[in-house]
């Protein structure tokens, strides 16, 4: 009977939510949570025989802390598999996820995850035995049917397939085999498929983030007019225009008028991926209007436009990121903004 370590945060363990993402590591005897839902697709082959709970901040902010914690799970329980998560479309918790499978695999442990395909978590351990997840726990029951599947066959004795095959993320892992027809030929026919305007698919996938160069300094700060743009979702008070908690797809326009700072009681943080209390009790650790006026004021930069763009920056596509950023500097240049100040959360 295969014996499965489960890693969850603090959300799926039942423990809270953003208020809670500082809770140290814990062990938990058997299942909790989605590792119930994983012992019943798993039947009579196997079940959670602990469960490691950690907050995302603390994974993410100790992290030697974290890791420690993690090897001695480990090593007390010595399961056959290890399952983290699965973390869907939540940065920090896909980051924990690939870091945990990266410490199974230190201790030669198999070990698998599920993550939507553009969870950052998957740049921290390229490795990792991913299945592809939808953006939430809606997805909860598919992800885990299929990391069921994927645990079957890391642990059986046949050798684990190509991931298009196997159903897990691709690993930018290559390895040597025989093709029924010489790559020439292969690369021809798929030359003549292009040009026919047919769909085809690359045996060589190159997706590499875009590189984008750093801006020019300004050379005369004292002269420049700038503004700022913030993925921290500090809307008026009642949001307005509903921005989302998370997976927003659109940015914001806001006026700052004659403000010299972001009061509580007109401004408000909506923010879904952060405990987001400090920033509606004081808008300005994330928007700091009162520093950039004492600037002005005191001659260090030459003025701030009188608006700022906000959006929420929690589980937003790229696809998204980058016609937002589009959009925000077409509307930027048109007045005038020699230099933005970017703040994140």
């Amino acid at each position: 009977m295969l014996r499965i370590g489960h890693y969850l945060n603090q959300f799926f363990a039942g423990i809270g939510g953003e208020e809670q993402a500082s809770t140290p590591p814990s062990v938990r005897a058997g299942a909790i949570g989605p590792g119930r839902l994983l012992n019943t697709l798993l039947g009579p082959e196997g079940g959670v025989a602990s469960t490691l709970v950690c907050g995302d901040n603390f994974f993410n902010e100790q992290v030697e802390a974290a890791a420690e914690a993690v090897r001695g799970w480990l090593r007390d329980v010595r399961p056959d598999l290890v399952v983290a998560g699965p973390a869907f479309a939540a940065g920090r918790y896909g980051r924990a996820c690939a870091e945990v499978c990266r410490l199974a695999a230190e201790e030669g442990i198999p070990a698998v995850t599920g993550m939507h395909p553009e969870n950052p978590g998957l740049l921290i351990y390229r490795q990792a035995y991913a299945v592809p997840t939808g953006n939430s726990a809606a997805e909860m029951a598919p992800a885990l049917a299929a990391i069921a599947a994927l645990a079957r066959r890391l642990t059986g004795t046949a050798p684990l397939g190509p991931a298009e095959e196997d159903g897990y993320l691709p690993r930018g892992v290559r390895r040597p085999g025989m093709r029924p027809r010489p790559g020439a030929e292969r690369a021809v026919a798929m030359l003549v498929t292009r040009m026919r305007g047919e769909p085809f698919r690359t045996e060589l996938p190159v997706e590499p983030y875009e590189a984008v160069s750093p801006a020019p300094a300004l050379p005369d700060l004292t002269r420049a007019t700038i503004a700022v743009v913030t993925t921290g979702a500090i809307v008026p008070k009642g949001n307005p225009d509903h921005l989302k908690r998370c997976s927003e797809t659109r940015w914001v326009r806001y006026g700052l008028g004659n403000r010299s700072t972001l009061s509580a009681a007109e401004f408000e943080c909506v923010h879904g991926g952060f405990f987001n209390v400090p920033a509606s009790e004081n808008p300005n650790v994330v928007l700091p209007l009162d520093v950039l006026r004492d600037l002005a004021r005191e001659g260090r930069i030459g003025r701030l436009v009188d608006f700022y763009c906000t959006t929420t920056g929690n589980d937003q596509r790229l696809v998204d990121c980058r016609r937002n950023g589009e959009e925000i500097a077409e509307t930027l240049s048109r007045e005038r903004v020699d230099g933005v100040l970017l703040v994140a959360t």
